[in-house]
């Protein structure tokens, strides 16, 4: 019991810790603070040391939610440790289809169109094949979080370009910038196809020796 207790409080001193460089420098330290930063530019404010004497209310009010939160965790968690045992207990057969129900369900619910059901199916198929890729799930986020911001960037760009998409490539910013992104987007997808042909060669050799 010592050493889960332990753990779980470096993990939660860690997630907490990893803001102080994002509220102070504007720097995230961990994909969740990250997503964090992306919010608070949304929402036009922009951290570092100007952010505690320009939007005080802001600051301490986050610094406070997390006491808080902190507590009503503790409290829930006790509370509901009956429930956390029952559901671990449930074999995945079961709970593979209570989730699916839920989630049919909360697709449809809201607009009552079948449309949102599907994209909801489209995006699982897809995000199980990212995490079969070994894609990481903060970047997702963190795109969704600042689509919003990109899409009337985008827009502009190709309005002066006359619709080229081309433009960021031959700019000298824009274009070291598309080739890290593409690398770090096909990377992951064809690194499968690495470890197979490199495998098969190996195996080759092997057997030649």
């Amino acid at each position: 019991m010592e050493g889960v207790v332990a753990t779980e409080a470096a993990n939660n001193s860690a997630s907490t810790g990893s803001m102080l460089p994002m509220m102070t420098l504007g720097i995230p330290g961990s994909p969740t603070t990250a997503i964090l930063l992306g919010g608070m530019v949304i929402w036009g404010l922009e951290p570092g040391p100007r952010l505690f004497t320009s939007n005080p209310d802001f600051v301490w009010g986050l610094i406070a939610s997390l006491y808080v939160a902190n507590f009503f965790a503790l409290v829930l968690n006790i509370l509901f440790i009956p429930a956390f045992i029952w559901v671990l207990k449930l074999p995945f057969t079961i709970l593979a289809p209570i989730i699916l129900t839920l989630c049919l369900v909360g697709g449809y619910a809201p607009t009552q169109d079948m449309h949102d059901v599907w994209l909801m199916l489209v995006f699982g198929i897809v995000g199980y094949l990212l995490r079969k890729l070994d894609y990481p799930v903060a970047p997702a986020v963190l795109a969704i979080v600042l689509g919003p911001l990109t899409e009337p960037a985008l827009r502009q760009s190709l309005l002066i370009s006359g619709g080229d998409p081309m433009t960021f490539f031959y700019r000298p910013y824009s274009g070291p910038i598309m080739v890290v992104a593409l690398v770090l987007l096909f990377v992951p997808a064809l690194m499968p196809l690495y470890r197979l042909v490199m495998g098969g060669g190996k195996a080759k050799i092997s057997d030649n020796a």
